[in-house]
């Protein structure tokens, strides 16, 4: 169950990230409404994973999952160009969170 928590956490901090970039400072009602709820969604999925899954193993796997969705969004939606260097770190973030789940003895597999 962690990691369907762990997957809808990820999945509302990308949409409250892709809607901050529509907020204008928070100057747009919509959009801020949007990323708000988005927030306060994804840390109550995220406080559902805490409770078994140490902290420091949960936020890698996290922010990880986020970087590669946001960038994938921004690349789709907001047409941000990737170079070659952002492309191999982006590989090497993914390559770190499937070494965790792997290998890692900090969490149960």
């Amino acid at each position: 169950m962690n990691y369907i928590y762990l997957i809808v956490a990820v999945a509302f901090e990308v949409v409250a990230t892709s809607a901050l970039k529509e907020t204008n400072g928070f100057t747009r009602l919509w959009p801020s409404v949007v990323a708000l709820a988005g927030y306060a969604c994804a840390f109550y999925f995220l406080s559902l994973v805490l409770r078994q899954v140490p902290v420091g193993i949960v936020y890698a796997m996290w922010c990880g999952a986020g970087i590669v969705f946001i960038t994938a969004i921004a690349w789709i939606w907001f047409r941000q160009t990737l170079d070659l260097p952002a492309l191999l770190g982006i590989g090497l973030i993914m390559a770190g969170v499937i070494v965790i789940n792997l290998f890692s003895k900090s969490i149960a597999h």
